[in-house]
């Protein structure tokens, strides 16, 4: 951990995505603190301390879905001294959305993040990814683990597969399916949980980034997302970054990613209430 002096008058918060531990914000703590921030990376409700700890009792995040994530992370932020910034991964991502868009956060950065209602399109890739959970309805309040090989297409598929194992075995934990189901049929359910205020929300700014060949949120899926905030006045910037899949955050390639989100954060300061 670093031991620079916050200087920053926003705390960052980080959210892991489903199938992934918060530890694995680590390193992208450090750089963030070494910039001035203070920073934390709170996991989901259910989660244990470490990666061992999750497997060892995966039953403890069964049925956790969206609402309660988002109340989780809500109240985390009502305990903070200063609102603070989210960056957010996957289903993390769609979190933070969510969490800006409710007053939560000063500003947020959404990598990869999951879709949130009026995204009609499923690429195949994407029903692909998901398919260790919703083949199954049961899963729907039960705790999923993926295998090497469901995590290697999911999040690995632009590493080799050396690399992607290796992440597998440092940050790969049990998810719950509720949060995918919710996702799922966010299109036929009037108040899905999976819903953000895209069109109206007085917000701080937001940055959406994308990987090109992400294969469990596909780019064409974030490009729908970022059409959805075309009518909103609140600022919404666009990134992507090329040849990079869903291990964007904690592959070889993490530090240009985190470079982006820690840019563009400094440039929004003074926009920031």
């Amino acid at each position: 951990m670093s031991d620079a002096t916050p200087t920053r008058t926003h705390p960052v918060l980080f959210i892991h995505g489903l199938w992934i531990h918060a530890s694995s914000w680590r390193a992208w703590q450090d750089r963030f603190e070494a910039a001035g921030y203070s920073t934390t990376a709170p996991g989901w409700p259910g989660d244990g301390d470490t990666v061992e700890a999750t497997r060892e009792n995966p039953g403890a995040l069964d049925d956790v879905g969206i609402t309660a994530i988002c109340r989780h992370y809500a109240d985390i932020i009502d305990a903070m001294a200063v609102k603070p910034i989210v960056i957010g991964h996957s289903f993390g991502g769609l979190i933070a959305q969510e969490l800006l868009a409710n007053g939560y956060a000063a500003a947020a950065v959404a990598i990869d993040p999951a879709p949130v209602k009026g995204v009609k399109i499923l690429p195949l890739s994407q029903l692909r990814s998901a398919l260790p959970v919703l083949g199954n309805p049961a899963n729907r309040k039960r705790t999923v683990a993926l295998t090497r090989e469901q995590f290697r297409y999911g999040f690995g598929n632009t590493l080799s597969a050396e690399e992607s194992d290796s992440l597998f075995d440092q940050w790969s934990i049990p998810g719950p399916g509720r949060p995918l189901f919710e996702d799922a049929t966010a299109t036929f359910v009037r108040d899905s949980p999976a819903a953000v205020d895209t069109h109206h929300a007085e917000r701080g700014p937001l940055l959406l980034v994308s990987g090109t060949d992400d294969h469990v949120v596909p780019l064409k899926v974030t490009e729908a997302v970022v059409k959805l905030y075309a009518d909103n006045p609140s600022r919404t910037d666009f990134v992507k970054v090329e040849g990079r899949g869903h291990s964007l955050t904690m592959d070889s390639g993490w530090t240009d990613v985190a470079d982006i989100a820690l840019s563009w954060i400094a440039e929004r300061e003074p926009e920031l209430a």
